[in-house]
């Protein structure tokens, strides 16, 4: 059973409703287009679907792509309104149904059809597409629980909390916390649209007590303007994850009262992994020195069995001394069950009865692991490595940057030397791309300073991640820049 649809209280529903019905769920990204939802919708062999009414074009053409194939049957369309009471032209939509419709139509003595086993499949789940097409990852019902247990601890969270949907229900299944938040009585505010202005008001007008953001949205509400921030008195703690947080971005939020836990994960281990569990003794430290701490990606959380850095040819444990990069790798109930359809990748992921995550990382001598860089993304220049992240740091330490990203550019010489793609704070337009480049010399060994820096808006997934394949692609297309300064002497 497919959903096409924001953060809307359907979802919370249908995340109780389609498990009942002894189906699997599956909630399609808001941002694809219809063909992809088509693909989507093919490879997930969704008997329905429920399609929000502002994606219900999108929904429409899709099932238009999918009526071309007559070897499959399209999915059921139900549409769920803006409200109970508005109208919306269902005649134009052959077999369409109507969300409220069709639960007034169910039988009060409906019997739960409970999983045969734990290990049956709740979701399916596709990955973002940040590398490539997406790949429909599993969850069973053990996983779902014991992961809906980690993350309400994780979030500390207590009975009956308020909290604010940023993240996308249909990401991760909300990082599990659709069922977290039945499990404790807490109140779901959805915010069908996330904006800085949104974010600040909803939290004053319904004492908000938990969120989650991605930390693209933690840098949108540090850089937001005086007037669209509206004041509380309480601390509201947030959960970011998704991608590396700069530890810039972490101080502004604890500036502007929020708390901050930052959690590691992906969609293969059902959202968050670990968390940068806080130490009382970095209390006393400064604000810098407990945002640099805060931003790595901490341990392993009470019901996953083990994540830990290892040797990504052999799976030795790397040393935990802060500067031998390894593998983060993972085990255990809270990891998935496989991709659908795919079992060359599925035995490819879990090579050596591990999980490889992708993701290179230290582990420090106190066990707190900290992300170096993808294994993809990582640069070699001249036969040293360059970490992505360390070089994102420095421009996110720049007053004039609001993003920045860093990828490898092709070079003859060189082999490869990085390559910045920038988004600037209004007001801040005549900063030129030598006087970023100077900036990070000060900063970072030259070696790792950027050579090409381009300014334009990044490209981002519908949870903040960059998808720096694009990125890639684009530094490519500017040729060898040692080829270029040499046709220029």
């Amino acid at each position: 059973v497919a959903t096409l649809a924001p953060n809307i209280p359907a979802m919370q529903e249908l995340h109780f409703a389609v498990p009942m019905a002894g189906a699997v769920l599956c909630t399609l990204n808001t941002r694809h287009d219809s063909s992809m939802v088509a693909g989507l919708l093919r490879h997930s062999e969704a008997k329905i679907i429920f399609v929000d009414h502002e994606m219900l074009q999108i929904a429409v053409r899709a099932l238009s792509h999918l009526s071309k194939d007559k070897t499959i049957k399209p999915p059921i369309l139900v549409l769920i309104p803006e409200s109970e009471n508005s109208s919306h032209s269902l005649l134009e939509i052959p077999e369409v149904h109507e969300y409220e419709n069709l639960l007034a139509s169910g039988s009060s003595n409906f019997t739960i059809r409970w999983p045969k086993t734990e290990m049956d499949p709740i979701s399916v789940n596709y990955t973002s597409g940040t590398t490539s097409s997406p790949k429909g990852v599993v969850y069973n019902h053990r996983g779902a629980y014991l992961n809906t247990i980690s993350i309400c601890l994780v979030c500390g969270m207590s009975p009956m909390p308020t909290y604010l949907w940023t993240v996308p229900m249909f990401h991760c299944n909300g990082w599990c916390l659709l069922w977290g938040m039945a499990a404790l009585g807490g109140t779901n505010v959805c915010l069908r649209h996330v904006s800085a202005r949104t974010i600040f008001e909803n939290i004053s007008l319904n004492n908000v007590t938990h969120m989650s953001a991605v930390p693209t949205v933690l840098n949108m509400m540090a850089n937001s303007l005086l007037n669209d921030r509206k004041p509380f008195t309480h601390k509201v703690e947030i959960l970011t994850g998704g991608s590396s947080p700069p530890p810039r971005i972490l101080s502004k939020m604890e500036e502007l009262g929020f708390r901050v836990t930052h959690g590691y994960g992906l969609t293969e281990a059902y959202g968050v992994a670990t968390s940068c569990l806080w130490k009382p003794e970095w209390d006393s430290l400064s604000l810098d020195e407990r945002s640099t701490l805060k931003a790595r990606q901490g341990v392993q959380h009470l019901c996953i069995e083990e994540v830990d850095v290892r040797d990504p040819r052999t799976t030795e444990r790397v040393p935990a001394d802060g500067k031998t990069i390894g593998e983060i790798m993972l085990r255990g109930n809270v990891v998935m069950n496989g991709y659908l359809k795919d079992i060359k990748a599925t035995k490819e992921a879990f090579k050596g009865g591990w999980f490889h995550s992708g993701d290179l990382a230290v582990k420090h001598p106190d066990g707190y692991i900290e992300i170096k860089d993808r294994l993809k993304d990582i640069i070699i220049s001249g036969g040293e490595n360059i970490s992505t992240l360390e070089v994102e740091r420095v421009l996110y330490s720049h007053p004039a940057i609001l993003e920045a990203a860093i990828v490898a550019r092709p070079d003859n010489h060189w082999g490869q030397t990085p390559c910045a793609f920038v988004k600037l704070k209004d007001g801040f337009h005549e900063i030129t791309a030598q006087e970023i480049i100077n900036f990070c010399r000060d900063h970072l060994p030259h070696y790792m300073a950027p050579r090409t820096v381009l300014f334009e808006d990044i490209p981002k997934t519908s949870i903040g991640k960059v998808q720096k394949f694009i990125l890639r692609e684009k530094a490519k297309a500017l040729g060898s820049l040692s080829e270029i300064e040499t046709r220029k002497d």
